[in-house]
């Protein structure tokens, strides 16, 4: 199995619940070349894995982050965030 079997070509910004346990979850996110994921909130600490690709990472508080494969960040509660793709990217969000 792979990751970017979850997703299809057909959405440029694709996010899949891919894992639930009691205390947590995992997505699966594809974010296609130069396509954002726009601004939003999460409400729980989370942490974004980038798997393949590269995407850039910016936060209202300034932050600006590439991430490549095998880098995160991890992203604050009720901090506005989003998330361009800079090459067909596939990342996990573990919340």
């Amino acid at each position: 199995m792979n990751i970017k079997d979850l997703h299809t070509k057909l959405k440029p910004v694709s996010a899949i619940p891919h894992f639930k346990a009691e205390e947590g979850n995992v997505t699966a996110i594809q974010i296609l070349n130069n396509q954002l994921l726009k601004e939003h909130t999460t409400k729980m600490p989370a942490l974004l894995v980038c798997v393949t690709g590269e995407v850039v990472f910016e936060n209202e508080k300034g932050i600006k982050e590439i991430l490549l494969p095998g880098d995160y960040v991890h992203i604050g509660p009720m901090i506005k965030h989003s998330v361009k793709g800079i090459e067909d990217s596939q990342l996990l969000l573990i919340k």
